[in-house]
């Protein structure tokens, strides 16, 4: 009969078991698999879930057992049948993120921005990083039994915008007008005041739409390294050209000694408003492939082509304009330098808009300093004892004259598409503004 006892004992052990998985239930713990690690609900608040050793709680919350009551021993692995929920894991060290979050979108963009791509969302049970974005998104405990917000549209075209993008050209042209009319002083004052009003003009172009950077601030060293290429292309290849030949002997004027390359000046200016567009197609397209799209690869795979195009729209825009530039101003048409300037300015500031600098930074730097260098290697060269120094820059350039502009920009863009075609591909550089920023 001394068995009766035991039995009543572990009898009465089990229903306190059964009643503490009843409570875990209640509290949001998976009982059904006996789980309670850290991946459970008291790691979401701080503190340790992992198992412990012991009697089971009363039912009534009271901690431990009756006195004298003995328990059942605990068998290895029994409270761990089911493995641990991995996504909780993953909740809790990204909660910040899932709960700032309006969409699952953001939750997708933000955890590739942490590293993890479809073949880590398989870790996790998904199939895909949109996936397992909605399942996080779902999981967090929001105020009210609201529906999931739609993903916010992209932003239309705006008057704004458009205005300010075509201000730089007419602009531009006006002051190349009034600089052809006049001469010494008063030619001077007319430079300087058309400078002032195209780059305030530009400024303005850059502060809002497509071309802007709300919410991330001022782009830190690309705004002098883009006057300089600018200037170069005004009056770079122009000087190195005079000074391979022993000038200059004069300022520099239209159709003087030095003269000014007033064409592609104007056609970069014009280009600002195909600039502006080409980016606001851009962003449009990349957000809808984001919000159809059901991988990182397939997202990838489908904004690749959109901006190949766009860049390419871009280009065919300043070719036509550097071409009735050069014969409304009737200049010799000098394509390769002003084209590769666009191009490398142009995708210098699509990375900079959607968050990347520093390789446009480094880049537009490494452009610049090759100008800035075979410039100082012809002046150098007229010094005592360094007349070979300015040998190789001489050579290329009377062999192509504007080699100097085509290749410093040629190449710093193509190194700049080659980045933009890794990161503007990825979902994290397509955020929405107001929240990803």
């Amino acid at each position: 009969m001394t068995g009766l006892p035991d039995l009543r004992e572990l009898g009465d052990s089990g229903e306190q078991r059964e009643a503490a998985d009843t409570a875990a239930r209640a509290h949001g713990l998976d009982a059904a698999d006996g789980s309670d690690t850290a991946c459970g609900p008291g790691a979401a608040h701080g503190f340790d879930a992992s198992p412990r050793r012991g009697p089971s709680p009363r039912p009534g919350g009271a901690p431990g057992a009756r006195p004298g009551e003995r328990t059942a021993p605990r068998r290895p692995g029994a409270g761990q049948r089911g493995g641990a929920d991995p996504v909780k894991a993953l909740l809790h060290r990204h909660r910040e993120l899932c709960e700032r979050a309006v969409d699952p979108l953001e939750i997708a963009a933000g955890l590739e921005a942490h590293g993890i791509t479809d073949r880590t969302a398989a870790r996790f049970r998904h199939r895909d990083v949109f996936s397992l974005a909605e399942e996080l998104f779902a999981r967090v405990p929001r105020d009210g039994d609201t529906a999931r917000p739609a993903a916010a549209p992209p932003p239309p075209a705006r008057a704004d915008w458009i205005v300010r993008s075509l201000l730089p050209g007419p602009l531009c042209l006006a002051a190349l007008l009034a600089l052809h009319h006049t001469d010494g002083r008063t030619a001077l004052l007319v430079a300087a005041i058309g400078v002032l009003a195209v780059a305030a003009a530009v400024r303005a172009a850059l502060r809002r739409g497509p071309l802007s950077r709300p919410g991330r601030g001022p782009a830190t060293g690309l705004t002098g390294w883009t006057h300089w290429l600018v200037g170069y292309a005004l009056l770079g290849d122009g000087l190195l050209q005079v000074a391979i030949t022993g000038g200059p002997d004069g300022p520099p004027a239209p159709g003087g000694d030095w003269p000014l390359a007033a064409a592609p000046v104007l056609a970069l200016a014009l280009a600002c408003a195909p600039a502006a567009w080409s980016a606001h197609l851009f962003t449009r397209g990349a957000r809808r492939k984001l919000t159809a799209s059901r991988g990182l690869e397939d997202f990838a795979a489908s904004v690749r082509p959109l901006l190949l195009g766009t860049v390419a729209l871009f280009l065919c825009f300043l070719v036509a304009l550097l071409v009735l530039c050069a014969l409304a101003l009737d200049e010799p048409l000098a394509l390769p330098g002003a084209l590769a300037t666009g191009a490398c300015l142009y995708l210098a500031r699509l990375l900079a808009v959607h968050g990347f600098t520093r390789g446009p930074r480094a880049l537009l730097a490494c452009a610049a300093t090759a100008q800035a260098l075979a410039l100082t290697t012809v002046f150098a060269a007229r010094l005592p004892g360094l007349t070979g120094l300015s040998a190789p820059v001489e050579t290329l350039v009377t062999a192509w004259h504007p080699v100097v502009s085509t290749v410093s920009c040629g190449v710093a863009a193509l190194v700049l598409l080659t980045h933009a075609a890794r990161r503007l591909t990825r979902a994290s550089a397509h955020c929405p503004t107001e929240h990803a920023r």
